[in-house]
């Protein structure tokens, strides 16, 4: 906020991006080095360049500018679409988004972006191509079921289960090479989160990758929020309230496995089996325990992967008055 000398709002697509800052204008570029290059002519010393997180479209930009030194920051488009509400635009263009990109870099704190290390990147585009294996599984399934149920048979049946395999094997093939990478480059973190009762390996593995083997994070919080399971409170005044309801944002494919950890955790993780029952005593839905017994494990997995030590179901933190 008022902290750099020029803020260019940096709107990404397949071919072209588009720019704005208050002076320059607008102004288009190709999405490639020969559009890089042409647009860092226009880019001073205490300039930043702010876009949004959308796809991969602006990655290569992003590390182009961060290897010349060029300050980035890569902005949540909920924000910048909360921002353009906020303001009441209602116009929508390559190039007004470029302006309100702008407009939301002067009036916020802003974070400098820095690429992740090559194995996380690599984690998280094997990672997406799982969760995108399991959605074409789940998709394939359904037809499945729809065409049996009605007792058609031949030759659509069997292209289906034979797609189904394949599908299934590619996404074994691929969890094993996460899994390789990971064990090769975190595992330590790795071992310490599987020490925690109701954690599995294949979950410890998919948290590590989609976190940043969790470098991003302040607490615990932000990781429940990150995975869509913290709770959304929906109430106003005396006469409206909601139900409370997770956010369900982020990975699914993460999410799923935590919800299945839970059940586990209820039986061996003495911390979590409290509670399950304590809130199940109140009443309350089943559902609902499952949900704050996922939440207790993000906190005893946060908690291990900031002290570099397995889990101890025995700690006490020490107090300390001073």
């Amino acid at each position: 906020m008022g902290k750099y000398t020029n803020y260019f709002g940096i709107d990404v697509s397949k071919n072209t991006f588009d720019i704005w800052s208050d002076k320059t204008g607008h102004k288009i570029f190709e999405n490639n080095s020969r559009g890089f290059k042409v647009f860092k002519r226009l880019i001073k010393e205490n300039d930043i360049c702010v876009l949004e997180y959308t796809g991969s479209y602006y990655q290569n930009l992003a590390l182009f500018l961060f290897q010349k030194g060029i300050k980035v920051s890569i902005v949540n488009p909920l924000k910048i679409k909360r921002f353009i509400q906020m303001k009441f635009q209602k116009n929508k263009s390559d190039k007004s988004d470029a302006i309100m990109i702008s407009m939301y870099a002067k009036e916020q704190l802003l974070e400098l972006w820095e690429p992740e290390p090559a194995y996380i990147e690599h984690s998280k585009d094997i990672l997406n191509t799982v969760s995108l294996y399991y959605k074409q599984t789940t998709a394939l399934k359904n037809k499945l079921h729809s065409l049996t149920s009605r007792k058609v048979k031949g030759f659509i049946i069997t292209s289906l289960k034979r797609q189904l395999r394949n599908i299934q094997k590619e996404i074994k093939l691929l969890e094993k090479s996460l899994e390789e990478i990971i064990q090769a480059n975190e595992p330590q973190l790795l071992n310490d989160i599987t020490s925690i009762k109701g954690v599995g390996k294949k979950t410890a593995i998919l948290m590590i990758a989609e976190t940043s083997a969790f470098s991003k994070f302040e607490n615990a919080k932000q990781v429940a929020s990150f995975f869509g399971l913290a709770p959304s409170e929906y109430s106003s005044g005396s006469s409206i309230r909601g139900k409370s309801r997770i956010t369900k944002r982020g990975n699914p494919l993460v999410r799923n496995h935590l919800f299945m950890c839970s059940f586990t955790a209820c039986s061996t993780n003495r911390q979590c089996s409290d509670i399950y029952n304590r809130i199940v005593a109140k009443g309350k839905s089943k559902k609902l325990a499952l949900i704050a017994v996922c939440n207790k494990l993000i906190k005893q997995i946060f908690a291990v992967a900031k002290s570099g030590m397995p889990y101890d179901p025995d700690y006490k933190p020490v107090f300390n008055p001073y």
